[in-house]
């Protein structure tokens, strides 16, 4: 018995001593990676018993030979080990992984509902105080004169038709988050499509003296539902111009490349902060400026960026922006038809 726990004190060091490197490696790599620290503690676990295993061996004075013997045995017992910590070591690491990415997708999404809540109700709460501070003037007569009234209901029709963007908005959104967005994919001109939503914007342009330029010669054909894709276009023009100064300009470009078609809503809009790039897609996202007062007759933000991901990923498409000099760019990518 005395010999048995002498034996197991000696295995017992030599496995400390092991586990003691083990664990000083997983304190100075607890930055990297799950895999890293999984190949450690798969490194320690065979470490420790051939730790244990040489210093017995070498107590019991085993000939060169035995010891040899001994240590294949073990190697052989540390292939099996490796092979099995880093199979299922893969697949823990991978799970691990995929959790944390689904909590903090779930954590983005729980603030966007947030957020998004908070500015609808924001943005509504406003015009209907108006509505029905204007209705109940007209009710009770308050108003007479004829110039004034036709104003008061030329107010109410701008601002009903602000918030069925907005309803219309919140119902596109809706579609593309629940995966119930259909589309009715055809070979469409992008030319064609760019053309009809500068028309559409036209006006509000004008109104605040921005010039749009299509600067493409030969617009390329895409594979795409064409009402979605109007829309897409559509709204990247009208949030290029919401954001423009007085004054400025709105390019409209596009073209092919190796990766499919491409088009491109360039801007004056000064820029948009680096901290504020990744987030210019999300929900109800507006920055800073979105404090600043806007036109009643202007388009409806917040939503509409958001809109434009979902709608360019339901095509199997790319969109990012990025800033210019003076201005910043929102690039789209669609596949080209086969």
């Amino acid at each position: 018995m005395g010999d048995l726990l002498l034996i197991f004190g000696a295995a017992l060091a030599g496995a400390l001593a092991v586990g003691g490197l083990g664990a000083t490696a997983l304190r100075l790599l607890r930055g990297r990676s799950i895999m890293t620290h999984i190949w450690v503690l798969i490194a320690v676990t065979v470490g420790s018993v051939t730790a244990g295993i040489v210093v017995i061996a070498e107590a019991m004075f085993l000939s060169p030979h035995d010891l040899r013997v001994v240590l294949t045995i073990v190697a052989a017992g540390a292939v099996v080990s490796v092979a099995v910590g880093w199979l299922f070591g893969r697949r823990l690491a991978t799970a691990a992984v995929w959790a944390a990415q689904a909590r903090e997708r779930e954590r983005r999404l729980e603030k966007g509902r947030r957020d998004l809540v908070a500015w609808v109700s924001h943005d509504l709460r406003t015009p209907l105080a108006g509505l029905r501070a204007m209705a109940e003037a007209l009710e009770d007569r308050v108003v007479h004169d004829p110039a004034t009234v036709a104003d008061y209901h030329r107010r109410i029709r701008v601002e009903t038709d602000r918030m069925t963007r907005l309803v219309d908005d919140l119902f596109e959104l809706s579609r593309i988050n629940a995966g119930a967005l259909r589309l009715s994919p055809s070979t469409v001109p992008l030319g064609d499509v760019v053309s009809d939503a500068v028309a559409a914007t036209a006006a509000i342009a004008d109104a605040r003296r921005i010039r749009l330029v299509a600067t493409a010669s030969r617009w390329p054909t895409v594979r795409a539902s064409e009402p979605e894709l109007s829309r897409v276009v559509a709204n990247l023009l009208l949030n290029a111009v919401r954001y423009t100064p007085e004054d400025g300009t709105v390019w409209v470009s596009g073209g092919n490349d190796r990766d499919g078609a491409w088009l491109a809503v360039a801007d004056t809009c000064g820029g948009i902060p680096e901290a504020d790039l990744p987030r210019v897609f999300d929900v109800a996202f507006r920055g800073e400026r979105a404090r600043t007062p806007r036109a009643a007759d202007g388009p409806v933000g917040g939503l509409g960026l958001a809109i434009v991901r979902g709608l360019v990923e339901a095509h199997g498409g790319q969109v990012d922006a990025h800033n210019i000099p003076n201005g910043c760019r929102f690039v789209v990518r669609l596949p080209a038809p086969a």
